[in-house]
């Protein structure tokens, strides 16, 4: 079973409970008289992710759609695989991966990194192994996002591991 941030859209909306509502500051009048803040709750795993800064309510969908994504890869761990997924192995060529951290596959990739982090006991080299990069590879693609980093500095710490510092 894949994770839930990895999901096509569509079915990851079906997971959720999707909620309208107005949000004040910046936009003028459209924002204060219509519903375009989207608030999402993951129903299988109650991570919430919100977006309200546009006067768009499809643009606000899309936007608390990939806020939801990132949310569920750094606090929802599932199984890690034996093996990296075809996703990952698409995105590595060589033993370096290539991702910026505002692309759609940036959340999946974070999401399967950290299943495999969790399964090695915070340990970046036996992770990177499993997943065929450098060690540095992964640390980069932590860091690349705050929420990503808190995470991985959070999976260490629970076992027993010192926090590693970026640059």
């Amino acid at each position: 079973m894949s994770h839930p941030a990895a999901l096509p859209a569509e079915e990851l909306l079906r997971q959720c409970s999707e909620t309208r509502t107005r949000r004040s500051g910046p936009g003028g009048q459209h924002r204060n008289k219509v519903e375009t803040a989207i608030v999402l709750t993951h129903l299988p795993t109650g991570v919430i992710a919100e977006a309200s800064e546009r006067r768009s309510q499809a643009e606000n969908r899309s936007a608390a759609i990939a806020r939801l994504r990132l949310k569920l890869a750094v606090e929802h761990r599932a199984q890690a695989a034996g093996t990296p997924s075809p996703l990952w192995q698409s995105r590595c060529r060589g033993d370096r991966l290539s991702i910026a951290a505002a692309h759609a596959d940036y959340p999946s990739l974070v999401a399967e990194a950290l299943d495999q982090l969790a399964a090695t006991t915070g340990d970046p080299n036996a992770a990177a192994s499993v997943l065929g990069i450098t060690p540095s590879q992964l640390v980069k693609l932590l860091a690349k996002a705050p929420a990503a980093w808190t995470a991985f500095s959070r999976l260490r710490a629970a076992h027993g591991r010192p926090p590693l510092h970026h640059g």
